[in-house]
């Protein structure tokens, strides 16, 4: 019956349809953003330890820091030798213009070039 729990909860994915007919269409899309929510977990998980630091900016800035770690770990690789890497470096940029030789794709290509494997 239409009113009832079940025919309620069909009505409701037949009005989905459009949105969730890619993920039948093509195997690669998944159904859900499961990947997405435990991505950001541990931010969430962070969010009252980190409530009360910096200004303004910080979500801006942690939402890019995130960026960057999420990017090398979903290329397979361990972060802390990017973001070590990274802060050698930042220190003798002085200007925006060349601060892309330091994004996380160059480092992976660097260290592709270099023979170095994903980590496991």
């Amino acid at each position: 019956m239409p009113k009832s729990d079940l025919g309620q909860a069909l009505a409701y994915a037949r009005g989905q349809w459009s949105a969730l007919s890619p993920c039948f269409e093509d195997g690669r899309i998944g159904v859900d953003n499961k990947p997405v929510e435990n991505a950001i977990r541990p931010t969430k998980l962070g969010a009252k330890n980190w409530l009360f630091i910096g200004g303004e900016d910080t979500g801006w800035r942690s939402a890019v820091v995130y960026t960057f770690v999420e990017n090398i770990r979903r290329a397979g690789r361990d972060p802390y030798p990017y973001l070590k890497w990274l802060f050698e470096r930042l220190p003798g940029k002085t200007n925006q213009d060349d601060l892309r030789p330091l994004l996380p794709a160059a480092w992976l290509a660097s260290q592709n070039k270099a023979g170095h494997t994903a980590a496991a």
